[in-house]
């Protein structure tokens, strides 16, 4: 078995020294551990496997559409619905954004604050305070000069311009914008990115390679009309499809148990 820990300093700790991050910063980190014996190759699924119950999740009646829709009840009244969806005609970045749509409507409120604060960002303009530093000795290069700022370490190269910063660690990636607490992560062809404001947070993130590993997180701390605090989903499918998709309202901002339940749904139909 091989195993690939990798821990991503944080965004601000690194910039600090260009003195890009203040004490508002916002402070990003992440670790992942890549296990290539538990992932395989997904498997083609002709019917969706709806076992009664699994974990907090009850199935209710029978699967519907020849077998390609199951829906579960979780605790408050969180809803799980289970799909198997042909790509047949479309692919699976058209299919995952049908259902993105759908399950934003459930949480307006999140979705337009997050707009928001990109309209904001994107009209921002940056300032400079003039100070400016350069250190140089070998394997070591530090240029800054008010809030831009370049770092040249052995392994590793940060690029920071007021309150963006893009961080190198041996062909991993980071981009990060404090401001809004903006995040794009690249690994290889593995993507993970985050925006988060206040009150509101999502998350997507995508596996490298022509199969379908992925998943969508939308969170928000104020209750929509109906309750719903979390939408989400996650989907896997071999290329070319099918996909098996599960969608996930809940009431609990966390998720609880019911996301990862719901994970365990398209692990059992499909794999990992």
């Amino acid at each position: 078995m091989m195993a690939r820990p990798f821990l991503i300093p944080t965004v601000c700790a690194l910039a600090v020294l260009a003195s890009a991050c203040d004490n508002n910063s916002v402070r990003i980190s992440s670790t992942r551990t890549i296990d290539n014996d538990s992932t395989g190759v997904l498997r083609v699924v002709e019917a969706l496997q709806c076992p009664q119950t699994l974990g907090t999740l009850t199935r209710k009646g029978s699967a519907t559409e020849q077998g390609t829709v199951c829906t579960y009840g979780g605790p408050r009244g969180a809803e799980v619905i289970l799909h198997l969806v042909s790509l047949s005609g479309t692919d699976s970045t058209a299919a995952l954004k049908a259902f993105e749509d759908r399950l934003s409507a459930s949480l307006p409120q999140a979705v337009a604050g997050i707009r928001a604060q990109n309209s904001a960002q994107n009209s921002a303009a940056a300032t400079a305070s003039g100070d400016s530093a350069s250190v140089k000795a070998p394997g070591v290069d530090i240029q800054a000069e008010g809030d831009k700022a370049t770092v040249r370490l052995p392994g590793i190269s940060i690029d920071a311009d007021g309150e963006d910063a893009s961080v190198n660690i041996g062909g991993f990636n980071v981009e990060a914008n404090d401001a809004g607490a903006n995040v794009d992560i690249q690994d290889g062809g593995d993507s993970v990115s985050v925006q988060a404001n206040d009150a509101a947070t999502v998350v997507r993130t995508a596996a490298a390679g022509d199969a379908t590993r992925a998943n969508w997180i939308l969170t928000d701390n104020r209750p929509s009309v109906e309750g719903w605090r979390l939408v989400g989903y996650e989907a896997r499918g071999p290329a070319g499809g099918p996909i098996v998709v599960v969608t996930v309202r809940s009431k609990d901002r966390e998720g609880g148990d019911v996301f990862d339940d719901a994970k365990d749904l398209v692990t059992l139909n499909v794999g990992e």
